[in-house]
């Protein structure tokens, strides 16, 4: 897993589930990769830009509907189903490893 900042953020339209599609940014070795998550329970995509999340980056690409993902976004399920990202609690440098 990798940590990486959302650059962009808007709701998935075309999704059957509301989702929230992302571009999010592992830094220069790895690049900028797209990715789709169901978290519009607690979040809304103007508050993503900015957030540094972790993700998994070495699973296949998936298509979801129009969107080509390339990562998984983390985070913790809740009693209520809602998700509350996976997030470092200090600004890291793109692209960090999970140890």
């Amino acid at each position: 897993m990798r940590v990486g900042t959302i650059v962009f953020a808007e709701m998935f339209k075309e999704a059957i589930k509301p989702a929230i599609k992302m571009q999010i940014d592992f830094g220069e070795e790895l690049g900028i990769k797209k990715s789709s998550a169901q978290i519009t329970d607690y979040y809304d995509p103007q508050t993503l830009i900015g957030k540094q999340v972790a993700a998994v980056i070495n699973f296949p690409k998936k298509q979801i509907g129009p969107l080509m993902s390339e990562c998984l976004v983390t985070g913790f399920i809740q009693p209520d189903g809602g998700i509350i990202l996976a997030v470092p609690d200090k600004k890291t440098a793109n692209g960090s490893r999970l140890a």
